[in-house]
């Protein structure tokens, strides 16, 4: 259904991949006598419970596959929302939210409600920054701080959520570049497996997921993002903004990977 244009446009950005996608995985091209090669198109609850991949190439005799996380134009890994009553904590790492933070944001929340019902235009409301994102940003800041003192594993559990549970590439279409990026998360070591015959003409070394929460803090001279700084090269910031006209009872973070480790590499693909 998409006009002519852009349909040329995104199939020169898919295809600029294929030579670099093959000498990833060899098993693309290389399969045993009626391996049939599977393409999936997932749908999108699958992300919900924590699979990124948009995506699923596989054989159907062999234990190979791989997922691919399609991204155009943006470089965003989720858009998780708080509300009044979501235990981001639980979502997020299999934790539970503290009845500090709910106290801290119900007001907020509460209020959100309010002019929900009046139906008001999130462009009137007073000082909204200060008002709302600021103290909602800081009860989750030290909701944060609280949970990785009860749990060490949670910013590997936290990384995991952001990132999929399952190793991908992931494709960026930079359409006023025309360029398309490759980046592969490996993590688990099951990408840039050989086939039968063939080894991978580019070898993607395993990534460390985190094991420390360095840091955690609204960033300078910012009023509605937090940065958050991991160890083994991770770093995230969290965008908190509404994400519609009129006043809802939740917000929207638009997570970006601002920071990560140098074992994850960047395969710059040049459209035709």
């Amino acid at each position: 259904m998409l006009d002519e244009e852009t349909q040329e446009t995104l199939q020169k950005s898919a295809k600029s991949i294929l030579q670099n996608l093959s000498e990833l995985e060899p098993n693309l091209i290389d399969a045993k006598e009626n391996d049939t090669l599977i393409i999936n198109i997932q749908s999108d609850i699958e992300g919900i419970t924590g699979d990124v991949r948009d995506i699923v190439i596989s054989r159907k005799n062999s234990s190979w596959e791989i997922g691919i996380s399609l991204k155009h134009n943006h470089f965003a890994v989720k858009h998780s929302r708080l509300s009044k009553n979501l235990d981001f904590c639980e979502r997020w790492f299999g934790g539970s939210c503290s009845e500090k933070y709910f106290d801290k944001i119900q007001p907020i929340f509460e209020m959100l409600e309010k002019e929900k019902a009046k139906e008001t235009k999130w462009r009137d409301i007073k000082n909204k920054a200060e008002v709302v994102y600021v103290p909602v940003l800081n009860a989750f800041i030290d909701e944060i701080k609280a949970s990785y003192d009860k749990d060490k594993e949670m910013p590997r559990k936290m990384v995991e959520y952001l990132l999929g549970k399952y190793d991908f590439y992931k494709v960026i279409s930079v359409d006023a570049r025309r360029l398309t990026k490759i980046q592969p998360f490996n993590f688990r070591g099951d990408l840039n497996k050989p086939s039968a015959k063939y080894k991978p003409q580019i070898l993607v070394p395993q990534s460390q997921l985190p094991t420390r929460l360095v840091n955690v803090e609204m960033k300078p001279g910012s009023t509605n993002t937090v940065e958050m700084f991991l160890d083994n090269g991770w770093q995230f910031s969290f965008r908190i903004h509404s994400a519609a006209t009129l006043v809802e009872t939740s917000l929207k973070f638009d997570i970006q990977l601002i920071g990560m480790p140098t074992s994850i590499m960047t395969i710059n693909c040049m459209w035709k």
